[in-house]
């Protein structure tokens, strides 16, 4: 039997098909708990147009069956009764030619919206509209103790000489910033520390292309629905930088099917990421926290479907020991439904204390994305060999954000006289540099 699930209808490069038709009133409820402007009316209404199609092409196909077995017998029987049949068989099949067109409209409209539609939050994800409404999960460390009125890092880099957001903006406009010396060195250090570490943990490095393809970053989720944070070219095809290195390394197994056996496959990358922040006009206007180009150490699973959220929790420890080897206090918060990015089902930002802003800022976001991405990018498994392929869990991270770890180290480590003391753990990344001093 012919249903609005099966058949020849492609596998939708979304949410999975055949769960919102079973439980719509379960999933749209779910997903009305993200918030915003979320209209899922017309989906529904495309849904069931779909549905009928089904039923009314599977009722025209029985009908031709049997007008092609009456023109058999009235072969026989009556010939002269043949063109009437054959009048009504075209009249058929042309009622299906007709459905078949309006079906294949239908559905790639309802793949339009599923494009825009984000995915459905994890049953362990708590219900909220913002950020208010997380749960702090856990915490390491304790505040610093500064016996003076701490400075932001934009004035503690400044007055070392070390960053230089004027020549920025000349070169290249707002949202820009020279590091300069020993601070452009901290920086090069994080990379290559945070890169060790996840490697001696057992993910496999890799430098990926900065410069992706339209299709690429679709099959992550930031395509079609954010577009306007994106930086792209104007060649042919175009290609989009990159805003984060989760989108080329996600992509790394697009269109193929792995192995049960080698998972969870585990990945770190460094690259730049390129941001317009589109939508943040007015924040965080001075210093690094909001820059159009800033650096990442990206960490990227693939895991089975019944492995995904432990692999969760390993990776969001994994971004935490980078945090506890430098010695930055900071937290955990699990994010509720309404303040969730795109893709994700299940996420943990970890923050960290900045002093100077007597606030905790974001520093690594970990995130389970279920067969979301998997789905849109067509990345499967075999459980063991012969095994029908299944979609895969992917799951990516901040491994941490390169440039708010050095404003942690600034503001956490500036002394009353100026200069900035260095983690220990990162001294013999420095060349036995210990301080930051004034240029």
């Amino acid at each position: 039997m012919l249903t609005p699930t099966e058949g020849d209808y492609k596998a939708s490069p979304m949410l999975d098909l055949r769960n919102v038709a079973q439980n719509f009133d379960a999933v749209v409820a779910r997903l009305k708990t993200r918030g915003g402007n979320l209209d899922l009316g017309p989906f529904q209404e495309l849904f069931s147009e779909r549905g009928k199609l089904f039923a009314s092409m599977e009722s025209l196909a029985a009908r031709r069956n049997a007008a092609n077995e009456e023109m058999k017998k009235k072969a026989k029987e009556d010939p002269q009764a043949l063109d009437a049949l054959r009048g009504d068989l075209r009249a058929v099949s042309q009622d299906i030619k007709d459905k078949q067109n309006r079906l294949k409209e239908v559905e790639e409209e309802i793949d339009r919206i599923l494009l825009l539609i984000p995915n459905l939050p994890h049953e362990s994800v708590p219900v909220g509209a913002s950020a208010d409404e997380n749960v702090q999960v856990k915490s390491w460390g304790e505040k610093p103790n500064l016996p003076f009125t701490p400075k932001q890092h934009f004035e503690l880099g400044e007055k070392l000489g070390m960053l230089d957001f004027e020549r920025a903006a000349k070169v290249s406009g707002s949202r820009f910033t020279f590091y300069k010396g020993a601070l452009a060195r901290l920086e090069r250090a994080l990379v290559t520390f945070m890169i060790d570490v996840h490697t001696q943990k057992g993910y496999t490095e890799l430098l990926p292309p900065y410069l992706v393809l339209r299709e690429t970053m679709m099959g992550t989720g930031q395509l079609p629905k954010f577009e306007d944070d994106a930086f792209k070219t104007l060649g042919d095809p175009e290609r989009f930088l990159i805003p984060t290195a989760e989108v080329p390394v996600t992509n790394y197994h697009a269109d193929e099917i792995l192995e049960g056996e080698s998972m969870p496959i585990r990945y770190c990358a460094f690259s730049p990421c390129f941001r317009a922040e589109a939508g943040a006009a007015g924040r965080d206007t001075r210093g690094l926290i909001r820059q159009h180009q800033f650096h990442k150490v990206e960490m990227v699973k693939f895991a089975q479907p019944d492995k995904s959220l432990e692999e969760l929790e390993s990776m969001t420890d994994d971004a935490c020991d980078i945090l506890r080897r430098l010695g930055l206090h900071h937290r955990v918060m699990l994010l509720c439904t309404g303040d969730m990015g795109f893709s994700a089902r299940k996420t943990y930002d970890i923050e960290v204390w900045l002093p100077g802003q007597n606030a905790y800022r974001e520093i690594s976001s970990c995130s389970d994305c279920g067969d979301f991405q998997s789905r849109r990018a067509k990345i499967r498994f075999r459980a063991q060999k012969g095994d029908k392929p299944q979609l895969v869990h992917t799951l990516n991270g901040s491994g941490l954000a390169v440039g708010r770890t050095s404003i942690a180290i600034l503001e956490n480590y500036q002394r009353d006289d100026g200069t900035i003391a260095i983690p220990e753990v990162l001294w013999p990344y420095m060349g036995g540099i210990k301080e930051l001093k004034p240029l």
